[in-house]
């Protein structure tokens, strides 16, 4: 308090020294904030700023660390204190400490990585790896340079609204780094970067982190910048005794206060307006808590409110500190990519989603941002945005991964594969710049394979290949055979004979050679051909030959899927549409019986909210055999729930496993999920089809259905994927069913 007063005094006689000249703004003594680290808890800041503009105090300068930075460095930009807390009110609280990336962000092949695996490991030299840090911390930087556009030119951090600067700390020296200058976004988020949580920030060829671990009130700074009055703001926790430990980040945050709550005693000295919030219940996450750490901000200035008033009573602050925002598209006349080695410009404009000489939004730059940082082909991706005449500069600054492959595992069980370990070993630069190979070994009751190899050349044309082993012993229904004049059963035999159902092991063998092209990761246009063997028997029919097809087929496919459901399993919003032509026009005929035939085969969903819990999933598919259908593998057969679909293996409530067939269908469904709290749901479900041979042929088929069936069901999402149990019904029979599965479909 003395320190104010003298200051004042010493201002107010300085001013006296102009004759009969009114006070100038330049005389008054300068102000300037220093706001601590301390993650959520940094939200507090917020709060003291609301009330430090209510009473009139113009900030001069400002400095900050970590949270501080963050907050400080808005507010240097321009921001007002209202602003800020509109924006942290509304901003999604889990994804700041996560990097999420909305599914239809992500590539066709990416969505499969959130959709099969549990686990992913880096898996360099064959030896098993952890990652670096929980996030990269893009959706943090992707809304930092949303935020902060209207000052996406600016490099001296002294011509901002206020003067600004912040410390974050040399991962490599433990060194302090005083960041005055340069990309405002990156510099604040460099400050932020707490350990293991955030990757560091790479910045002029240094690793930065978190600069609370070397100096987590910058005051001595503040006052080199030419504060008079120093107004502090600290929300940093004490050391905690063990009882108060709770987790890794609680372990991480007391190692880091060691030093600098030993530095705050004489830091607080130096301080003219000390306020320290009450903060005691919250961590540095409880970002959820927004509102009320702000509120503690605003009383703990409050209780200085007297000393706050010596330095206020300017009635423009507001104005002052108000900067319109940048809310316009930016023209990016060029795209400037440093740091490729492995992967082409090709393949980063395709995942950007856009070329140079565009017009863009920042949710455009956002979503293409998510789909390369989705790809895990980069451990560190910044950019900037440099004036460059009549537009901006896109200057992407990428660090490639140095892990090129991953071992990924998951586990599944359902009613049709039973159970499963699923092993991957994905390699990437195998063979050319840009490509991805990639195993899977299911290993249980049913052992499977999946490989895929592709060149990811993004808006052009890419090839790849995929080769896949199917298999699975299920029993069938005997009718089902004999009700087709379609399928030939092999050998001879008094049909009278044969029991009601038979067992089939079933083996699928299926090779593809695939041209496809993506736009923007929803549409997806693919051709290729396809080679397919099939090895279909039957051990429990008395029949001379028990096998109902060894046929080896070529044929040529087209498809085309366009996919933004924002999740597989449980969705709540996005549309879905896939469709796929086939044309079978060789084989080596194991039967006898094969002429040229196509199949053709079509999925469409919708899925919306209907209240904050309640989301409604409507969905119709369609299989058809045009022309004579050689033999049970290419027979459509549905029944059953949680496995894997294929084209022609398709699920459907109230009906066993496999236990409807015919060369062609039309179902559809509704399902009724309802979110009882965070990641469990209950559903309710019912599907009506018509299954037989050609039933398009007619028109009955869109008059009536043939059957139908109905489920009630309980579905929790895990870290291994969903495990849901679902009780069936079917009117037309009166029999019901349970299904179980565990873990993603594979």
């Amino acid at each position: 308090m003395f320190r104010i007063i003298v200051v004042l005094v010493l201002g107010l006689l300085g001013a006296q020294g102009f004759a009969q000249e009114p006070t100038q703004p330049t005389d008054r003594p300068k102000v300037g904030v220093v706001l601590s680290g301390g993650g959520a808890k940094g939200l507090a800041h917020i709060g003291v700023l609301k009330v430090l503009e209510e009473e009139g105090v113009q900030v001069d300068y400002i400095t900050g660390t970590s949270m501080g930075a963050i907050v400080g460095g808005l507010y240097a930009a321009g921001y007002t204190a209202t602003e800020l807390d509109s924006i942290f009110s509304s901003i999604d609280a889990t994804a700041l400490i996560r990097d999420y990336i909305p599914r239809v962000s992500k590539s066709f092949y990416e969505k499969k990585n959130d959709e099969i695996y549990a686990l992913t490991l880096p898996f360099d030299k064959f030896k098993i790896g952890l990652p670096k840090a929980f996030s990269r911390g893009m959706y943090n930087y992707n809304l930092m340079n949303k935020l902060l556009a209207h000052v996406r030119h600016v490099r001296d951090f002294n011509d901002l609204n206020i003067p600004f600067l912040c410390i974050a700390t040399n991962i490599e020296t433990g060194k302090p780094v005083l960041i005055d200058s340069g990309y405002l976004p990156q510099a604040i988020l460099a400050s932020g970067a707490f350990p293991s949580l955030f990757a560091p920030v790479l910045i002029d060829e240094n690793h930065l982190i978190d600069g609370g671990i070397v100096n987590n009130y910058p005051i001595d700074e503040l006052r080199a910048l030419g504060a008079d009055i120093v107004i502090g703001v600290d929300v940093q926790d004490g050391l905690k005794s063990m009882e108060d430990i709770n987790g890794a980040a609680d372990v991480l945050l007391q190692i880091s206060n060691y030093s600098t709550i030993n530095q705050m005693k004489d830091k607080v000295e130096k301080t003219d307006i000390y306020i320290k919030p009450d903060i005691s219940g919250y961590t540095v996450i409880s970002f959820e808590e927004g509102k009320a750490i702000i509120e503690r901000g605003v009383e703990a200035a409050k209780l200085k409110v007297e000393e706050i008033k010596k330095i206020g009573g300017r009635k423009d602050v507001l104005q002052k500190q108000f900067v319109p925002k940048y809310t316009d598209k930016l023209y990016v006349n060029s795209i400037d990519i440093n740091g490729l080695k492995h992967y082409t410009q090709r393949y980063v404009h395709g995942k950007l989603g856009f070329k140079p000489e565009s017009y863009i939004t920042f949710d455009d730059l956002e979503k293409g941002i998510d789909q390369l940082n989705g790809s895990d082909n980069f451990s560190s991706i910044s950019y900037r945005f440099d004036a460059n005449g009549d537009g901006d500069a896109l200057v992407l600054d990428m660090v490639e991964n140095p892990i090129k492959r991953y071992l990924k595992l998951g586990v599944h069980y359902d009613g049709l594969y039973k159970s499963a370990a699923l092993v991957n070993v994905t390699q990437k630069n195998l063979l050319l710049k840009s490509d991805v190979a990639s195993l899977d070994v299911a290993v249980g009751d049913n052992v499977r394979y999946n490989f895929n190899y592709f060149v990811d050349n993004g808006f052009y044309w890419s090839v790849g290949i995929n080769s896949k082993f199917n298999q699975f012993s299920s029993d069938l229904r005997f009718k089902m055979l004999t009700d087709s004049d379609r399928v030939i059963v092999p050998g001879q035999g008094d049909l009278s004979n044969y029991p009601s159902k038979f067992s089939v092991d079933y083996k699928d063998f299926e090779n593809r050679l695939v041209f496809q092209t993506f736009y923007q990761q929803k549409f997806l246009v693919a051709a290729g051909l396809e080679h397919r063997y099939f090895d279909v028997k039957s051990n429990t029919l008395a029949i001379e030959h028990n096998n109902f097809d060894r046929s080896t087929y070529l044929g040529g496919f087209a498809s085309f899927t366009f996919d933004t459901y924002d999740n597989k399993y449980f969705p709540r919003k996005g549309f879905m549409f896939k469709g796929e032509y086939k044309n079978y026009f060789l084989s080596s005929d194991y039967l006898g019986n094969f002429q040229n035939f196509s199949t053709i085969t079509g999925q469409v969903g919708y899925a919306t909210k209907i209240t904050d819990k309640l989301n409604v999933d409507l969905r119709s598919r369609m299989g058809a055999t045009i022309g004579n259908t050689p033999s049970i593998g290419f027979v459509y057969f549905l029944g059953g729930y949680g496995f894997a679909e294929r084209d022609n293996i398709i699920p459907f409530y109230g009906y066993d496993l496999l236990s409807i067939a015919g060369n062609s269908y039309i179902l559809g469904s509704i399902d009724l999920d309802y979110e009882i709290f965070k990641k469990h749901h209950i559903n309710f479900s019912a599907n009506f089809a018509n299954v037989g041979e050609d039933i398009f042929s007619g028109s009955e088929w869109l008059f009536k259905s043939k059957y139908s069936g109905y489920s009630l069901g309980y579905g929790m999402q895990t870290m291994i994927g969903p495990i849901e149990v679902k009780y069936s019904y079917s009117p037309d029979t009166g029999s019901s069913y349970t299904f179980f599965s565990v873990g993603f479909w594979f």
